[in-house]
């Protein structure tokens, strides 16, 4: 029975290490996956997946407004795809990620979604928050802050290296942009005594 997964974390946690590695598996076995990330964030090239211990692979890629539904239907008509991977889940819509569970329901294909969970601001993205609501699965990436806890948040630095508080919620970056932190820590970078 198909479903749908939602693989959530902070910055730096491995998820697209995961994903590579778990299609990876699928293609070993002799199975076909279909792999599709967010089509703006180009900071390993246009369509294309890469994790920072230099694995990567070529990719489909989402875009605002695409039908996903569609898109995952027109690709099981070129064959059979055992899993959809989806990386930079947390830039989905709400509308989006419906499309997915209902290729899931529909289509009877397992689809498999990693993505951040919260902003720099401690706010759910709106492809988080749906995922959250409407997985069958969720399973949590887990990282560390500096101070050896769990990091469930995550800072955005600006060019004085310092935690911003305010701007659009999306920014994209990497290690010289984000920094994983537990709450406190997040809480004393941003100023919430």
């Amino acid at each position: 029975m198909a479903k749908l997964y939602f693989h959530y974390s902070t910055m730096n946690a491995g998820k697209s290490t995961l994903l590579l590695q778990a299609a990876h598996n699928y293609r070993e076995m002799g199975m076909a996956t279909y792999l599709i990330t967010a089509r703006f964030d180009d900071r390993a090239g246009e369509g294309r997946i890469a994790s920072r211990i230099g694995i990567g692979e070529v990719a489909d890629t989402f875009v605002p407004g695409e039908d996903l539904f569609a898109k995952i239907r027109a690709r099981l008509a070129g064959g059979p795809v055992a899993c959809v991977f989806i990386d930079e889940a947390q830039f989905l819509s709400r509308e989006q990620v419906w499309q997915l569970a209902r290729a899931v329901d529909d289509l009877n294909v397992p689809v498999m979604a990693y993505g951040l969970r919260v902003d720099f601001q401690g706010n759910l993205f709106p492809g988080s928050a749906a995922l959250l609501a409407w997985a069958d699965e969720m399973r949590e990436v887990r990282t560390i802050c500096h101070c050896g806890r769990k990091a469930t948040m995550v800072i955005r630095r600006g060019p004085d290296g310092r935690a911003l508080t305010t701007g659009e919620q999306v920014v994209i970056g990497g290690n010289e942009t984000y920094v994983s932190l537990c709450r406190k820590h997040w809480r004393e970078a941003t100023g919430d005594r």
